[in-house]
């Protein structure tokens, strides 16, 4: 068994660990670890993310944010195609949901967002947006015109790329089997090999707990929830492309345009143990029930199922600095259903808390609260 050291081993290799890699990589030498064949096989991979700034609690909020410019505008060479492509969101509302839509106005009006995009439509209106609709199935709807479709794949590949070309390295199909602090540094055993890190960066996803608990840290209170979606041919309307994300006020399902193709999610969160999760067929036959009943056109055929788990901890907002425990070890977990659009805020964010560094002036002005996101807000 060989054995390697580094300054900073950064465990899973999905968008949270791969940015935030990429982020260290300028400034020490960091291992990225996957314990998959490719990194991106678990949440990453599944994900249909949009970038949608009014969506999540306030620290998300915050961070996705202060991440519009790298979506904007990413590095030179970072990708061959734009990260980001328009779409609006909207917010459907049948008559006994209408006291939602105020509830969803006024709560974004409290947060103060910033968002003017965001508005209240009428039933008409929201037929013109989504000519799909059953007429009379929705009394009012918010439309937010501010939201994007991501690239997920090229932003994931970016920063892996990135991550290679400052001299980070990666190796896949690597699981940790024992994580230990020695004289000082940590100890991390893989299938093949022992690495010797002065700092652990946990960006295991769903189990990050289950790191945790190896490294002998406070638990976060992490649970991975599944999320269920499939892909179904494109109803016959025109523009069908410029249909905005459709979704229920109350989140019981959503559609959107994927590819030529419409996305259907139950927008379920069901929780269980971290796995390589599967779709369940009750969860696909209740959205196939409730697109229909509030929808024209009928599911026939699926293309394409699958699902994908989101880990929230207590608050629903990320956590990302060091233990209060272990000593270097610093958690990066939590991002529930907005890891995407918060990825280059919070990789920035968490790496200029490893190296302890100075919070650069971009990320102060979007009052990122360190207390909000700490390890400490968790602790009973």
């Amino acid at each position: 068994m060989t054995e390697r050291s580094y300054d900073i081993a950064v465990i899973g290799a999905g968008i949270a660990g791969a940015s935030v890699a990429a982020e260290l990589a300028e400034y020490a030498s960091v291992l990225l670890i996957e314990k998959e064949n490719h990194p991106g096989y678990h949440s990453t991979g599944r994900s249909a993310a949009m970038f949608i700034p009014s969506y999540g609690p306030v620290p998300i909020q915050a961070l996705t944010k202060a991440s519009a410019a790298f979506f904007n505008h990413p590095p030179p060479a970072f990708s061959e195609t734009g990260l980001l492509q328009p779409r609006a969101e909207l917010l459907i509302a049948r008559k006994d949901q209408l006291h939602t839509v105020e509830k969803f106005l006024s709560d974004t009006a409290d947060g103060h967002t910033g968002n003017n995009a965001i508005q209240r439509i009428s039933a008409s209106e929201v037929m013109h947006y989504c000519p799909l609709l059953k007429p009379g199935y929705a009394a009012a709807g918010v439309l937010d015109t501010s939201g994007s479709d991501i690239d997920v794949h090229n932003l994931h590949q970016g920063y892996l790329r990135t991550f290679k070309q400052l001299g980070g390295t990666l190796v896949t199909n690597s699981t940790v089997h024992d994580l230990k602090e020695v004289a000082g540094s940590w100890q991390v055993q893989t299938t093949s090999t022992v690495i010797t890190a002065g700092t652990v960066v946990n960006a295991a996803g769903a189990w990050a707990d289950e790191l945790g608990q190896m490294a002998k840290a406070e638990s976060i209170g992490l649970i991975a929830k599944r999320r269920t979606a499939m892909l179904v041919e494109a109803p016959d309307v025109t523009n069908f492309d410029s249909i905005p994300l459709v979704a229920d006020i109350d989140e019981a399902f959503y559609i959107k345009p994927e590819a030529g193709r419409l996305l259907l999610s139950p927008a379920n969160a069901d929780p269980m143990p971290p796995c390589d999760v599967q779709p369940e067929e009750l969860d696909i036959a209740n959205c196939i029930s409730e697109i229909e009943n509030a929808f024209t056109f009928k599911v026939n055929t699926i293309i394409r199922k699958w699902a994908g788990l989101r880990s929230f901890v207590k608050d629903n907002a990320p956590v990302a600095g060091y233990s209060e425990r272990a000593n270097n070890f610093f958690w990066l977990a939590g991002q529930g259903g907005y890891g995407i659009q918060s990825s280059p805020a919070l990789a920035r964010y968490a790496a200029t808390l490893v190296l302890q560094q100075q919070l650069p002036d971009d990320l102060r002005q979007h009052n990122l609260d360190a207390n909000t996101l700490s390890v400490k807000r968790l602790a009973k």
